[in-house]
């Protein structure tokens, strides 16, 4: 009997459109008009980002006298929160295990504001009418090789122990989830995970500022950024921004304060999204319950499926460009979506031929403790928070609140947090920032091939907090 040869898995890219899946959207709101001409505030918002936007709808929730104006360089939504996975997790700190490592006194704290932040993020969504197919499902850690399968109880154990709700699943148990013949086992947080649509969660909240009043003016980059006695002024390309106070929330992009900018570094991040599945393909898969996965190594993959049966499939690839620099042609990478493509099918070998229809990418501001860090400038008139590296779409508004604590001098439990009140080591200058990082990424692919030994870099890094977990 011939057997037929398997398909290429490149083939599946042939007809990948080279644009963002969340953003090729029908739904897509139009823009803004920018800002001409000088015009005052009492709060400027600088990012048009979750962050940014958050910012904003919070700052008009407490006080709907104040005069609020978002200033957004491109379009709101437009670059990281309209091109991530679209996991919403509680974690404040990029995942429980590096909260521990970083701030175990405080830990149980941090993980309590998390999870009442995502309860408030859920009640604002339901406040403002935001459909972004917000769905609770919680999500699986998944062994894949047979030296991960002894982390998952050690896992489960401690994130029961700090208030998860969690269930370890043998390779049965997570293939009756998930069917992949690579799973050997899977830690299933079941509270603490929420999948959204993160273009819709954007362009609600853009619309939700609207609402209540704030000024929103798209492709409007903020150039500069100085102190005027009493008042900060922000200049733009056609006019003048003065404001009491300022929020920065530029991310992945160059902040306008300078003191600001050794403190994150861009990283590019790449994903794929398939075309809908068949109800054959679908049942071949299973996923009754809709989690979304990642898999253990440090070079991970991120998988969820949307409201149509598509399957997003992102990750492993972490790039860095020399000189940090933020550019459109680095939202693409051919020999990424290959690696993506030839990952996928050996997941799911059942769905040979299925089509991806989108391929793209985009910057992450990660900070040296892969989480975010906040910091105030010009005697208290400006706040910043960045750093939040990839773990944003439920952390973003957190910090908004803690930018509006700070903006207004409030002593807060979350002022009081070390997470807030110190910030992370910075960078070093090029080029020993891209040498560093260079090294790091070949020795995190050496220890997913030794079964996770990390070798004497990594754990220098470990000894001098600098995080490089995954």
């Amino acid at each position: 009997m011939a057997h037929t040869a398997p398909m290429d898995p490149l083939l599946s890219l042939r007809d990948a459109a080279p644009t963002p899946f969340w953003l090729d959207d029908p739904r897509r709101p139009g823009t803004t008009p920018a800002l001409v001409g000088p015009t005052t505030c009492d709060l400027l918002v600088v990012g048009g980002g979750y962050t940014g936007l958050w910012t904003a709808l919070i700052a008009k929730e407490r006080d709907p006298s104040l005069d609020v104006v978002l200033v957004e360089g491109a379009e709101a939504g437009g670059a990281a929160s309209g091109r991530n996975g679209g996991f919403c997790e509680a974690s404040l700190t990029h995942g429980l295990a590096n909260g521990l490592e970083r701030w175990p006194h405080e830990i149980d704290t941090l993980e309590r504001l998390g999870r009442e932040n995502l309860r408030e993020m859920e009640d604002a969504l339901a406040r403002h009418r935001i459909d972004c197919g917000w769905e609770r499902t919680g999500s699986l850690t998944v062994a894949t090789e047979p030296h991960q399968v002894g982390w998952l109880a050690e896992e489960a154990e401690t994130a029961a122990r700090h208030g998860a709700t969690v269930t370890v699943l043998d390779a049965d148990g997570v293939r009756a989830e998930i069917d992949s013949p690579t799973f050997l086992g899977a830690v299933w947080n079941k509270s603490d995970v929420a999948m959204v649509n993160p273009a819709r969660l954007a362009w609600g909240l853009k619309r939700a500022c609207l609402d209540l009043g704030v000024r929103i003016h798209e492709h409007t980059p903020a150039l500069a950024l100085d102190e005027h006695g009493a008042v900060v002024s922000v200049s733009t390309p056609y006019g003048r921004i003065t404001a009491g106070r300022v929020a920065l929330a530029t991310n992945a992009h160059p902040s306008p304060l300078r003191r600001h900018r050794p403190y994150t570094v861009p990283v590019y991040d790449y994903a794929l999204m398939t075309e809908p599945l068949t109800e054959q393909r679908l049942a071949s898969v299973g996923w009754h319950n809709r989690q979304g996965w990642a898999d253990s190594a440090h070079h991970f993959h991120y998988v969820r499926i949307t409201a149509d049966h598509r399957i997003l499939w992102g990750g492993y690839d972490a790039v860095t460009h020399f000189r940090g620099r933020v550019a459109a042609e680095h939202d693409r990478r051919p020999e990424t979506y290959a690696t993506l493509a030839r990952h996928f099918f050996t997941t799911f070998p059942q769905l040979e031929g299925l089509r991806f229809t989108h391929a793209w990418g985009g910057a992450i501001d990660t900070s040296t403790r892969f989480c975010v860090f906040f910091d105030t400038s010009h005697r208290g008139k400006v706040a910043y928070a960045a750093g939040f590296t990839g773990l944003g779409v439920g952390a973003t508004r957190f910090g908004a609140e803690v930018m509006l604590d700070l903006l207004t001098g409030a002593s807060t439990e979350r002022t009081a947090l070390e997470l807030v009140r110190r910030k992370p080591l910075p960078f070093p200058p090029e080029p020993f920032r891209s040498i560093g990082i260079g090294i790091t990424r070949k020795s995190l692919a050496r220890a997913d091939r030794n079964e996770g030994r990390r070798d004497l870099w990594l754990r220098t890094l470990d000894r001098l907090g600098l995080g490089f977990g995954s």
